[in-house]
């Protein structure tokens, strides 16, 4: 019970980190204003963090610092954002997807409206949501297969330094500008279906999410159950935003956990539920765990920026040459 300020914290970071990104999307549609505008709009700096919604960029430049050893200056926050991801994400379980990510933030404060609405939330038949969860996996093998194996080192640098590349950001910036009609239905019916299902785009459809959710299973903390203390109330399975059946288990492997600590926050016996290092000694206390997601992630863009792999090295004259067309 002394718990629960924990889901408020989180929704407090969860909603500054939103706000925050579209505080990016504003400022980099203002960079790009002023020169779709010949420069009657006031200029503005563009916004390096925009690059965190660029995960295929960012997957290309991987590869081409594996192959050459040196971080391409095109999109190089967009890889330090990434690795940062995937560091907290191994570190910290999935913990990106319930207190950082925006589309999370969204996907939540939807199926909560839509239990206040029907007063629960639907599950799916269980085949059917294990292969609709394949999807992801299949959409994450893909992209990697894609990027990582059929890509020549030659033609993943030279892709990179494409004019094409250069404005992914830019073309992504006009996809939700000037959403065609189609577009419109996709996104619609997602927000539609996450009323009364769970997050379905993130369980079903996100290959960032399943790639985070491998690499969490080795992380070293992990939902742990302490059998002596546990009252078998079931609520901390009932309130898994994943449908992980917590109360049957010793400790949570599962990649579906995001590390949102509603299960621990909402446990009724005190010291049932605790976040542990492996080894089921060692308790990662919940607000030390919030503060270490929000640290690692700000502190992977500073080691970013300290090296300078951060700022990009397209000119102002570029910009002016490729957004003018």
């Amino acid at each position: 019970m002394g718990k629960r300020y924990l889901q408020p914290l989180r929704i407090l970071v969860q909603w500054g980190f939103l706000f925050f990104s579209l505080y990016l999307g504003i400022q980099f549609y203002r960079f790009v204003l002023h020169f779709r505008s010949g420069g009657a709009a006031p200029f503005v700096p563009r916004p390096d963090g925009v690059e965190a919604f660029l995960p295929i960029s960012a997957l290309l430049s991987l590869k081409d610092w594996l192959a050459s050893g040196s971080i391409n200056p095109i999109h190089p926050a967009a890889l330090v954002i990434f690795l940062t991801v995937v560091a907290v994400s191994f570190l910290l379980k999935r913990s990106f997807c319930s207190w950082v990510c925006p589309v999370g933030t969204i996907s939540e404060v939807l199926w909560k409206s839509g239990f206040n609405l029907f007063r629960r939330n639907f599950r799916l038949p269980r085949r059917m949501d294990l292969v609709l969860r394949g999807i992801k996996f299949v959409l994450l093998c893909f992209f990697l297969y894609s990027i990582l194996y059929a890509m020549a080192p030659g033609q993943v640098t030279a892709f990179i330094y494409s004019d094409y590349n250069k404005m992914a950001d830019v073309r992504l910036l006009d996809f939700f500008v000037h959403l065609s009609g189609f577009s419109l239905l996709v996104i619609g019916g997602l927000a539609l279906l996450s009323l009364p299902i769970r997050n379905p785009f993130c369980r079903y459809l996100c290959p960032y999410g399943a790639l985070l959710g491998l690499i969490s299973m080795l992380s070293p903390v992990k939902v742990t159950r302490e059998g002596k203390t546990c009252v078998s109330c079931g609520v901390c399975t009932q309130v898994c935003p994943s449908y992980i059946p917590v109360m049957a288990k010793e400790r949570v492997f599962s990649e579906e956990c995001i590390g949102c600590l509603r299960c621990i926050s909402h446990c009724r016996a005190e010291g049932a539920l605790e976040m542990k290092l492996t080894g089921r000694k060692v308790v990662v206390n919940g607000l030390l765990f919030a503060v270490l997601v929000v640290l690692l992630f700000l502190g992977g863009t500073q080691v970013g920026k300290a090296t300078g792999h951060w700022r990009t090295a397209i000119t102002k004259d570029d910009y002016a040459r490729l957004i003018g067309r």
